[in-house]
């Protein structure tokens, strides 16, 4: 017996893509902006108390919505930071995920962001 799957429906398939910018492409970048400011003493945002996971939240919300919005429009500018593929109705959450990490890029760019996560983690328990 062949089962058609129920379609997804848009809003969904939207939260799904913003909810993977945020995770995967938005959260690692402003984590590093965060400990750049934890490093060069800036005391505004990281010395306050959840002032760093604020930060960081909103920031990377803001970035997976504005990518969600302009990335489709403006192709060209944003191909580095738009990912399609997680926006895509005919894949499950599983799927979207599955397929960009099969992707060659992806592992370069995850690559970079544990690299990069990691130096700066280590600049700043050296520094203080």
């Amino acid at each position: 017996m062949n089962a058609i799957a129920a379609p997804k429906s848009r809003s969904i398939n939207w939260l799904e893509g913003v909810t993977l910018s945020a995770l995967l492409q938005g959260m690692p970048t402003f984590t590093a902006a965060a400990l750049l400011l934890k490093l060069f003493g800036s005391a505004q945002i990281v010395n306050d108390p959840g002032g760093v996971a604020i930060f960081v939240l909103t920031a990377s919300i803001f970035y997976a919505l504005m990518t969600a919005w302009l990335g489709p429009k403006f192709l060209r500018f944003f191909r580095n930071s738009h990912e399609p593929l997680f926006f895509d109705a005919s894949l499950s959450f599983a799927e979207k995920l599955t397929r960009w990490r099969e992707k060659p890029a992806t592992s370069l760019q995850l690559l970079t962001n544990v690299v990069m996560l990691s130096v700066l983690a280590v600049a700043v328990m050296t520094v203080g």
